[in-house]
């Protein structure tokens, strides 16, 4: 990963200031009758231009606001029904060369305890995150020139390599990690990763510029063209995110559409994911205290909200950043994708003193534990929690996948799919409460199934799981 000052050269910036600014002035002041087209239109579940979301975003009429809101529910549940997949973030390194401005692991806090898991230490983790009931995990990595493609791909193997005395293994690695070149993506292809996921942070480029110092990130271009690479390597689900607080959200949310829409022009297919962190409290990081664009939770649920009205068929994805209390608001208007139990620093999930600001990326807002987490996923929402993987494992990804979802795919197979997760996590996990307001959410959703023979199906797959049998799916 050595740094090399020709990566980027003769890439084309793609997300056009100019363009955004005009996109962004075209409705400066919407009228409320351009407002309730626009969300017509979002009701077709065929998206929004990127104008339009402006639109949304810059309206002041609260009335209106809650049409946006509502709007996106009606979506999501249209969509995605009442399922939630669930991860764990699994940091491997806080090692980084990188000086960004907003973050913990930037390599001039010399405060920060610095660490590397070794392969020993990455299988005690994931022990640990599979004895609480985790199947899906994001890998996360600092940019350090000695931890290459091969390194990475190494801990890939790791994580797969245990198997847990309950029920099973890992079932999907996702990986949030630097940029690399094509052949460092086939690398990480090659071991079976499913998402590959990197954040531009800032798509005004000034900003993105100023903010970071030093190391391999500061090349704006080879960053924005990470995931072109990535889909040029086989890597057909690729997820992106802006860092709310750095610079005005409606140019980010523009950003980030901008950027879904050039790869489903190039590779047929948008992002898989999205996410949109916001800045919160890093040890040495001033503006990650004193955000210089900082966001409302009102203006937060209207980002959220406006994403799922403007890319219907992405995941949204929601950390551990937001306090519990508002990630159940959240996870209403447009979520698909949450993280449970999460702790940002390498080897936390075998720490008992978890709480550290010397080793962790950010402070986490939400401490409860996977358990705690589940149990309000359905009791509070009603929701069915999924570590669904069947998709990744049948080859419905990229496209494909895309494909499917618009034909009203998911209700057909992630719900039933994910009921059966949710049954294996009761049966191995769950404490005693979590476990009754569980069985009673499952019974509820079975009884109410409306495809007799799907309900037969995952009738018959229910019981053979109280039986002792695991991994079953449509």
């Amino acid at each position: 990963m050595k740094q090399d000052n020709t990566l980027g050269q003769g890439l084309h910036n793609f997300v056009d200031e100019a363009t955004i600014r005009e996109e962004m002035a075209r409705f400066e002041n919407p009228d409320p009758g351009r407002i309730r087209e626009i969300l017509a239109k979002a009701r077709e579940k065929q998206g929004l231009d990127p104008d339009e979301a402006a639109a949304l975003l810059r309206n002041k009429d609260r009335d209106l606001d809650e049409a946006i809101f509502e709007t996106a529910i009606t979506i999501k549940k249209a969509i995605y029904g009442n399922r939630i997949v669930v991860f764990a973030p699994l940091y491997i390194t806080n090692e980084c060369k990188n000086r960004c401005q907003y973050c913990g692991f930037k390599a001039s806090n010399k405060e920060l305890d610095r660490r590397t898991l070794s392969s020993e230490e990455i299988r005690a983790e994931v022990t640990v995150l599979e004895d609480l009931g985790h199947k899906r995990l994001l890998l996360v990595y600092g940019e350090h020139p000695t931890l290459g493609a091969d390194w990475i791909a190494q801990t890939v193997r790791d994580v797969y390599a245990v198997t847990s005395a309950k029920s099973g293994e890992i079932r999907r690695v996702n990986i949030n990690c630097a940029p690399l070149d094509v052949d460092g993506f086939k690398q990480l292809h090659e071991v079976g990763i499913g998402t590959y996921q990197c954040f531009q942070e800032s798509y005004h480029r000034p900003t993105y510029e100023k903010l970071h110092h030093a190391g391999p990130k500061t090349n704006f271009l080879w960053r924005l063209h990470a995931m072109h690479r990535a889909q040029e390597a086989g890597i057909d689900d690729v997820g992106m995110g802006a860092l709310f607080g750095l610079y005005d959200p409606v140019y980010e949310v523009l950003g980030l559409l901008h950027h879904a829409r050039q790869l489903e022009r190039d590779w047929g297919v948008g992002p898989h994911t999205i996410s949109f962190p916001r800045l919160e409290p890093a040890l040495n990081s001033d503006i990650a205290y004193n955000p210089p664009y900082p966001t409302t939770n009102h203006e937060f649920k209207k980002i959220v909200s406006v994403l799922r009205l403007a890319v219907p068929y992405t995941g949204l994805i929601l950390t551990t950043r937001e306090t519990a209390e508002f990630r159940r608001e959240l996870m209403e208007l447009g979520v698909s994708q949450i993280s449970g139990g999460s702790r940002t620093y390498p080897g936390a999930y075998s720490d008992p003193e978890y709480d550290r600001p010397d080793v962790q990326q950010f402070c986490v807002g939400d401490s409860r534990s996977l358990d705690e987490v589940i149990r309000s996923v359905a009791g509070d929402h009603g929701y069915v929690p999924s570590w669904c993987t069947a998709c990744y494992r049948l080859g419905r990804t990229g496209e494909h996948f895309m494909e499917l979802a618009k034909t009203g795919f998911i209700q057909k197979f992630c719900l039933p799919n994910g009921l059966l997760t949710f049954k294996e996590y009761l049966e191995d996990y769950a404490s005693e409460e979590t476990k009754r307001i569980g069985e009673a959410l499952i019974k509820n959703e079975v009884d109410n199934y409306p495809d007799p023979d799907r309900k037969k199906l995952l009738t018959e797959r229910l019981v053979r799981m109280e039986a002792g049998e695991r991994d079953l799916y449509l």
